[in-house]
Parts: C-alpha cells; sequence; structure tokens
C-alpha cells in the first residue's frame, strides 16, 4: 500500500522450523530476486529493471520464505518467494512460486502454497484463484491437491494448462 494514502497494510506471517513466510513485500532483496529471474530456474520470468520489480512487488500479495538460524534471528536469508496478483477481494493469480534449489525436498513449496490458500481463503468475496502452468505431470497434481484447483479450458495434456480454484464470492449462476 502505499503509505502517502493513509492506508495501514497488516502482513501475515508464519513460522516453520527455522523459517518464515512474511506477506511484507520490503523484506524481499530485490537483486536476489532479480537473479532468480535471470535465471533458468525460472524459465518463466526474466529480470526486470529494479524500479519495475519493486513497483509489481509493491503491487502483489507476496509471500518471501526465509531461513534463519534458530540462534541469530537477523540472519535471514531469502529462500522462496510467491505472488499473488490480485484485487485482494474477489481475484488472485498465482504466479512465480519458487523455492531455492538449496532448500527444496523439505515441503516448503508446499507449505508456500498453503499460505497462498489460507490467505485467500480469508477473501469473502473471492470469486476464483487461477494460475497458469505447463508442467502437466509435476504442477497440476500439485495445485489439484494443495489449493483444489482444476483444469479449465484447454485441452488435457496439451500446451499451457490454466486452472482455476472457486472462491466463496464465485458466482453461483455459473455453477458455483
Amino acid at each position: 500500500m502505499d503509505p502517502s494514502s493513509g492506508e495501514q497494510q497488516d502482513f501475515q506471517t508464519w513460522t516453520k522450523g527455522p523459517y518464515k513466510i512474511s506477506t511484507d513485500p520490503s523484506l524481499i532483496p530485490l537483486h536476489t530476486l532479480n537473479d532468480w529471474f535471470a535465471s533458468d530456474d525460472l524459465y518463466w520470468a526474466q529480470s526486470l529493471p529494479l524500479d519495475a520489480l519493486e513497483h509489481s512487488l509493491r503491487n502483489c500479495l507476496c509471500f518471501g520464505l526465509y531461513h534463519h538460524s534458530p540462534e541469530d534471528e537477523s540472519s535471514r536469508q531469502f529462500v522462496g518467494i510467491a505472488r499473488c496478483i490480485t484485487d485482494r477481494v474477489t481475484f488472485a493469480y498465482i504466479t512465480d512460486v519458487y523455492v531455492h534449489p538449496s532448500h527444496q525436498g523439505k515441503g516448503l513449496g508446499r507449505w508456500l502454497v498453503k499460505c497462498i490458500g489460507e490467505a485467500t481463503e480469508e477473501m469473502p468475496h473471492l470469486r476464483r484463484s487461477m494460475l497458469f502452468t505447463m508442467d502437466w505431470e509435476r504442477s497440476v497434481p500439485f495445485y489439484e491437491q494443495v489449493l483444489g484447483m482444476t483444469v479449465a479450458e484447454c485441452k488435457k495434456g496439451e500446451g499451457m494448462a490454466m486452472m482455476m480454484r472457486k472462491g466463496r464470492g464465485y458466482p453461483k449462476s455459473l455453477g458455483g
């Protein structure tokens, strides 16, 4: 939120052992995230000018994933991210879900996505959550299981999968 608007932004946090997820976008190190975007690991993205990246984060519901030493809380290391492009009322588009390879295999991606689910469940007028993926073998079953999403409007197994989860604000007239 724009601090000059007088609106207060409440950030959510979740903790799991030495890991923490925060929706405070100011904690996300821009240079590190941009390096990730420039890497082959995030094949769907590319780096951005830092002012554009900062603007993007400020206008999204961000989920930064951090690791810290139990002995030193200030040792926070940025290890993952997910973003929701959302109006925070009726719609959420999930994108840029990523856990750094050095922290994969610990269930952190699942936890990160579950936190997205919790945050969007708190939106009482949410009509739909959506995402796109081309990974039919891993991502489609993962999002079906973790978020209850379904594949919509495509030929299964071909091209990009558009997935959607109906929210509490989804119109009943459309079969909600």
